[in-house]
């Protein structure tokens, strides 16, 4: 254990389920979570980003059958596709943590073995409305004429022999975590919705095993029946730190600081994971923020639809930078965002060629290094306001418009001119055009990080190519 725990940050992603290539919701999801690690570090903290795949479940063992693999060959093939587009899309996780990995799997059972032997599981039966395609069971009141909202299916009504986890118990206790913000959820309309639906009914005990599912970890004290896909999946916030399921060695590193989760996870996130830890009495995360779904022309992606965003065609376009800057700037972080490539490919021109591009270009064109004292910009404050708020699109829209205010000061000065009448003020007005420069690109760190690297070093050597050219 370092010596300062209060100096370490700890931050998650979802574990993604890897029954299909990763989306463009995944790449959003995990790009905020790297630019705020990269803030963290920057700070000097002990920063750890885990990033990970779901890999039992129902959905895996079908998917697998219809491919004729074998379920561990076919997660194998999707685990990778995850990691080159984390690779793609230049992420430095800490570690990527799957929970096939043994090590997972013995820390899951001895967490079920505890549970078991307290009497917090139980041998039950459980009925329910069963949506395939969440993997979850679902009230009346979340599905839509009958079907889950989230993929238009007609839910099955399944009664089956089953091991339940007692959620009733610890109802109060979370209620309370939640409203003294000691279980921090954000935005706040999130902690408000949970808050709301945890004081509307008496939750009822879940099931945490499957006897008709053969993908899955055996539970040892009943072999004959799996762990559900979201229990184990759970436990993976703490196995991604070597946790081996021991409540005397917790990793260091635990709480999480931040959870990163998308709407549609909400509400097993801020019910089933936080009471499982209440049961194993080990400290909740410290926040969880939500984000909003991607829509495209005002409407959910779907493949039906034919409206979706391929992110592997967001990098061939517009690069690595250009799609972290596009989706990071798309719109407010936490609510739902509308994207579509017409309006991505409009925003990447005026602002990534017309404004830093082009920024970048007319100071080095006109720059002559030796006379120049460089007035560097101080705004680390404000960009740090907005990301310990874990606003990535109000800090992009800052930078912006010191961009856009510098390229109109080269219009209103007009610096080709004062060269040759007036080499003075030619001095200073390039001194204060390279100083913004220099604080961009140090601002940019975080979302750009190879934008910022070229930026600092065509300010060195005094000249660069173009960072940004036009795309139609």
């Amino acid at each position: 254990m370092p010596e300062n725990k209060k100096n370490k940050f700890y931050i998650t992603t979802p574990v993604y389920y890897v029954n299909a290539k990763p989306h463009i919701g995944h790449a959003y999801t995990t790009v905020a979570g790297d630019v705020l690690a990269r803030f963290h570090r920057e700070r000097d903290k002990d920063v750890f980003l885990l990033a990970g795949a779901d890999e039992h479940g129902l959905k895996i063992e079908k998917k697998a059958e219809e491919s004729g693999k074998d379920p561990k060959e076919f997660v194998d093939k999707f685990s990778q596709e995850f990691t080159s587009l984390w690779e793609s899309l230049n992420i430095k996780y800490d570690n990527f943590i799957r929970t096939t990995d043994p090590n997972h799997e013995k820390a899951v059972q001895k967490v079920l073995q505890k549970l078991y032997g307290e009497g917090v599981i139980y041998k039950g039966e459980y009925e329910g409305l069963y949506c395939v395609g969440c993997e979850q069971f679902k009230n009346e009141g979340d599905l839509v004429n009958g079907r889950c909202p989230d993929h238009d299916t007609v839910c099955e009504r399944v009664k089956e022999e089953s091991y339940l986890l007692k959620m009733a118990d610890m109802q109060d206790k979370l209620i309370a975590k939640i409203e003294s913000d000691k279980f921090l959820i954000q935005p706040e309309k999130y902690k408000r919705e949970i808050l709301s639906f945890l004081k509307k009914e008496k939750l009822k005990d879940i099931s945490i095993s499957r006897k008709n599912v053969k993908w899955g970890i055996p539970l040892p004290f009943d072999e004959s029946h799996t762990t559900y896909v979201w229990f184990d999946a759970f436990l993976s916030y703490l196995t991604g730190l070597g946790w081996g399921g021991d409540k005397k060695n917790i990793p260091w590193q635990w709480p999480a600081d931040v959870q990163f989760i998308g709407k549609d996870i909400l509400r097993v996130h801020a019910t089933i994971w936080p009471i499982m830890l209440l049961h194993l009495g080990i400290e909740l995360p410290k926040k969880m923020f939500v984000h909003g779904h991607l829509l495209s022309g005002g409407r959910k992606m779907s493949k039906t639809i034919g409206n979706v965003i391929s992110i592997d065609e967001m990098l061939e376009k517009f690069g690595t930078d250009g799609t972290r800057y596009l989706l990071m700037g798309a719109g407010t972080f936490g609510e739902d965002v509308d994207v579509t490539m017409e309006r991505m490919t409009e925003k990447y021109n005026a602002d990534l060629a017309n404004g830093l591009g082009n920024l970048v270009s007319r100071v080095l064109k006109l720059i002559s290094l030796s006379d120049i004292q460089l007035s560097k910009i101080n705004t680390n404050e404000k960009i740090s306001n907005f990301l310990d708020k874990i606003e990535p699109d109000k800090a992009l829209d800052y930078i912006w418009n010191i961009v856009r205010e510098n390229n109109k000061f080269i219009e209103e000065m007009k610096p080709w001119e004062l060269a040759k009448t007036n080499k003075k003020k030619f001095d200073e007005v390039m001194g204060k055009l390279l100083g913004d420069l220099f604080g961009i690109a140090n601002l940019l760190k975080f979302f750009m990080p190879e934008t910022s690297g070229k930026i600092l070093k065509a300010i060195e050597i005094g000249k660069t190519e173009a960072l940004f050219p036009r795309i139609r």
